[in-house]
């Protein structure tokens, strides 16, 4: 994304109105969301109306200029409060990075006055968490249009979106593994498979979506045909690992705290002593923070080398999800072990949290996946072999 204006006044200015929007909707009804399995509508529509889900698009189309750091910001506050909502929040603006750099105008206009969700649609049945290799088809019809026909598995904000970056096999023949569509939402065609009643982020809509017969316009391609791995790769993951990132440590940061809480102030009344009294438990929650602290350093080094285009920022951007995903499965983990058999109630949020953490090892590109990539990186292999290309 193009146009940054990072600085302190705005900077003071995003935190201000995201803490007044956190406190008025999105911490009221997180445990509404996460109960009732509901989209958090009133939460997204607060975000969108304080300008937070136009803050990386570019000024020249009204948004607020902002780079990634600030959006990792805002996704670690969303993620402490409400899991749910900050992943439709982190997948809108992963989806938003492709539309920056290659959609119309007017729907960058849209997205920057907050008017406009969006997400991404990857993962198919064929291909499953292997977004890189795309199953479905796109074929040119005799109208001029193009026909999308594919399953996907897992959409994000599925039928709440307003549209979605849509990966599928090339138009034509070896011309590149893979073509990226803006498909708006709406089209006769496009379908939404059932409801979400999953273990976490139960709030994110995230379900099957079929496109059969689907049309849309030649136009809407993102990049030329066959460059979707390369926008992929390059533009997308950037984002969405990174953000990812931020998830999880939003995440971890508010179980250890809720766990320094309880030790705080839970006593025993046949001694009188606090939890936090307990030398073993002390120890204990220093491991969670230190753990936290550590994921922090990693993210805002990873932030750095984006920034200063370090030659290992490709490194470090997927190292941090892997060492994300499995943090925030430990932390979370552990601060409920911590916290005994009151972090089973609802009202502490903490099963919640723990809930929400499983997803991050199973979001593509997995840790699996990225712990490959890594070795391959640093080993000088390509990221992906030529048979997945």
């Amino acid at each position: 994304m193009t146009s940054t204006v990072d600085n302190a006044e705005s900077e003071r200015s995003v935190s201000h109105t995201l803490g007044t929007v956190i406190d008025d909707v999105i911490r009221p009804q997180a445990s509404i969301v996460d109960r009732d399995g509901t989209f958090p509508r009133p939460g997204v529509d607060a975000l969108a109306a304080a300008g937070l889900l136009g803050l990386a698009c570019s000024t020249d189309v009204g948004g607020g200029g902002h780079g990634l750091r600030t959006v990792a910001e805002l996704i670690e506050r969303l993620a402490a409060e409400c899991g749910s909502t900050a992943m439709v929040v982190l997948m809108h603006y992963a989806a938003t990075a492709v539309i920056e750099a290659h959609g119309p105008r007017e729907i960058r206009a849209a997205i920057a006055s907050g008017g406009h969700l969006t997400t991404l649609a990857f993962s198919e049945y064929g291909s499953r968490s292997h977004f890189w290799s795309p199953i479905g088809t796109a074929t040119a019809a005799d109208d001029g249009s193009v026909r999308l026909d594919a399953r996907k598995s897992w959409v994000t904000s599925a039928g709440e979106a307003d549209s979605y970056v849509w990966s599928s096999l090339p138009l034509t023949r070896d011309a590149g593994p893979m073509t990226l569509w803006l498909v708006p939402a709406g089209r006769t065609g496009l379908s939404v498979a059932g409801d979400f009643d999953g273990l976490g982020l139960r709030g994110n809509g995230s379900r099957p979506m079929t496109a059969a017969g689907l049309r849309v316009s030649s136009a809407g391609m993102l990049a030329a045909d066959g460059a979707g791995l390369d926008t992929a790769l390059g533009t997308v993951l950037p984002w969405f690992l990174v953000l990812n990132a931020a998830f999880c440590l939003g995440l971890a940061d508010s179980a250890a705290a809720e766990a320094s809480r309880h030790l705080t102030g839970t006593t025993l009344t046949h001694t009188g002593a606090a939890l936090r009294d307990a030398p073993v438990a002390r120890r204990d929650l220093a491991r969670l923070m230190i753990r936290t602290d550590a994921l922090r350093a990693f993210l805002g080094d990873t932030l750095s080398a984006l920034e200063a285009g370090r030659d290992d920022a490709t490194l470090r951007v997927l190292q941090v999800k892997a060492l994300a995903g499995e943090t925030v499965a430990d932390v979370t983990d552990g601060a409920m072990q911590l916290c005994g058999g009151s972090a089973f109630r609802k009202e502490l949020g903490l099963e919640r949290r723990f809930r929400d953490a499983r997803a991050a090892r199973v979001m593509a590109p997995t840790t699996d996946a990225l712990h490959d990539f890594v070795g391959r990186v640093a080993t000088g292999l390509p990221l992906l072999d030529e048979a997945n290309r």
